[in-house]
């Protein structure tokens, strides 16, 4: 397990504790948005990641932008800070667009 997964499975278990202590709902709420997209950041990483291993091309890109050689924690800062660049008017439309967006082609633009 990554410091993602191990980050992604704490925020799990802290919501799941509040639900079922029947906490804030609006904590409840911001947590829940907030694992939505950090699942969403960490599964566009890695399939980013696991793309590039057999693609100079996108490990080319990586470095040329500045995030250095291909390693999960600097795909997964490319793509979290690509991410946060979209933009969204909710939640919804914001998870959607990280889970939409071709990081790949960003690399190699």
């Amino acid at each position: 397990m990554d410091d993602y997964q191990k980050e992604i499975a704490d925020l799990e278990h802290q919501v799941e504790q509040l639900v079922e202590a029947e906490g804030d709902a609006k904590t409840i709420a911001e947590l829940s948005m907030q694992l939505d997209i950090l699942k969403a950041i960490y599964t566009r990483a890695t399939d980013l990641y696991q793309r590039g291993r057999r693609d100079e091309g996108l490990r080319f890109g990586l470095r040329i932008q500045g995030y250095g050689d291909w390693s999960l924690e600097n795909v997964y800062a490319f793509v979290y800070e690509r991410s946060v660049e979209l933009e969204a008017a909710a939640h919804s439309s914001f998870v959607g667009g990280i889970k939409n967006t071709d990081f790949a082609l960003m690399l190699n633009s």
